[in-house]
């Protein structure tokens, strides 16, 4: 009996700590007080199970690739085609008929490259690539370690993360699903800061290739002075012992996983509270979002998190100049807030920043018709669609089945 109470004792203390660690794969710390649970355990259980029959979100598959990294990593990726025109008759066919005598190749289409961010996956971009689906060429990855990429092998042999790496990862899912024609880069929060990095290590591929670019909820550096929504006093304090616990819980991988399935019902109240601002947010889509993060081992979440307090790549903005610019945040984003994004668009003047009222981190997911709408819109002005003709499916309020 001592003995199964101790373990079970250790159980919630690594729930704790796990769900303490979910709040940080959703960006943020530890502290949060949640609503008191009125409902059953079980029937709580049930309800999770029956949102994830009722909400088929992640459920898009394009075709499958996979690139190499530098180090030897594999990178999983997705890519959904352009639908082909339908044949038409009188000048249009002639001047098919005269490319094939001719033997000319038609311009590699326009490639949007979709870069998730931390603790997510490629299917956080559901409602945008549900919208896209057809319309433009899009390449949707899982970085390093996340999603269905494998695990870092660098990191594997102990070499610590940084987002320079993320950067090279992502030119090397370019070289292998769009080694021609022009792109858009597209990223979410780390995902942001990997095309930056990208910016910052390959700027003849920016300057030669770029056709637009859209930063949604992220930040080029000061990571370390975000407070998350906390006291000053908590978040130094946190921010004392965070290095040691992170390292502790990677360590104990297994325990501290079960401490977060023991502890589900805080963990999902902390990554509602860190990804989404709006009180009527969609459960479903909630849900989502809660089983994205939780699917991220807690070893990846320890290895990855250092590497945003160094993270530092306002010197790399500049190389994004010359090309359309979307910048676009929460304006209640808790993780990067939106002051990161103004920063970034002081440095591109001529970009357009829109702050999206009662939204947080997870904007994507919580605002779709904005964030799709926009982005619509970019791509019109970066040549990947001739007009911002994007169905319908950028909304919460459909199911997509294609």
């Amino acid at each position: 009996m001592a003995a199964a109470a101790t373990t079970a004792a250790g159980w919630r203390r690594a729930g704790v700590a796990g769900a303490a660690i979910g709040v940080l794969a959703a960006g943020a710390a530890a502290g949060v007080a949640v609503e008191r649970l009125t409902v059953g355990r079980g029937m709580r259980k049930k309800a999770r199970l029956a949102l994830d029959a009722t909400g088929p979100y992640g459920s898009l598959r394009g075709t499958p690739g996979r690139a190499v990294a530098d180090d030897g990593t594999e990178l999983y990726y997705e890519v959904d085609e352009v639908e082909p025109a339908q044949p038409s008759e009188g000048p249009a066919s002639d001047g098919n008929r005269r490319r094939r005598l001719f033997g000319r190749k038609a311009p590699a289409p326009v490639t949007v490259v979709f870069s998730h961010g931390y603790c997510l996956g490629q299917d956080s971009w559901h409602f945008q690539r549900a919208a896209l689906r057809g319309l433009v060429r899009a390449v949707y990855w899982d970085q390093r370690s996340h999603g269905r990429s494998e695990r870092g092998r660098a990191q594997g042999d102990g070499v610590a993360l940084g987002i320079d790496q993320l950067g090279r990862d992502l030119k090397a899912v370019i070289d292998a699903a769009a080694p021609e024609g022009r792109i858009v880069l597209v990223g979410h929060s780390m995902g942001g800061m990997t095309m930056m990095a990208l910016a910052d290590q390959y700027p003849a591929l920016i300057r030669d290739r770029v056709a637009a670019v859209a930063f949604v909820g992220t930040s080029s550096g000061k990571l370390g002075e975000v407070n998350f929504g906390l006291p000053v006093a908590g978040v130094r304090a946190v921010r004392r012992v965070l290095p040691g616990v992170l390292r502790a819980l990677g360590t104990q991988a297994e325990l501290v996983e079960k401490g977060r399935r023991a502890t589900a019902d805080l963990f999902a109240g902390l990554i509602k509270r860190y990804s989404f601002s709006s009180r009527d947010v969609d459960p479903a889509v909630a849900r989502f979002a809660e089983r994205l993060i939780e699917s991220t081992p807690i070893d990846v979440v320890a290895e990855f998190y250092p590497a945003f307090t160094e993270h530092d790549k306002s010197g790399a903005l500049p190389a994004f100049r010359d090309v359309p610019v979307l910048i676009l945040a929460g304006e209640k984003d808790l993780v990067t807030p939106s002051s990161h994004s103004e920063a970034i668009a002081d440095v591109l003047p001529e970009a357009e920043l829109i702050l999206v009222p009662d939204a947080g981190h997870l904007v994507m997911l919580e605002h779709p018709e904005t964030v799709t709408d926009r982005l619509a819109d970019l791509l019109v002005r970066g040549g990947a669609v001739a007009a911002a003709n994007v169905g319908e499916h950028g909304s919460t309020a459909q199911q997509p089945g294609r």
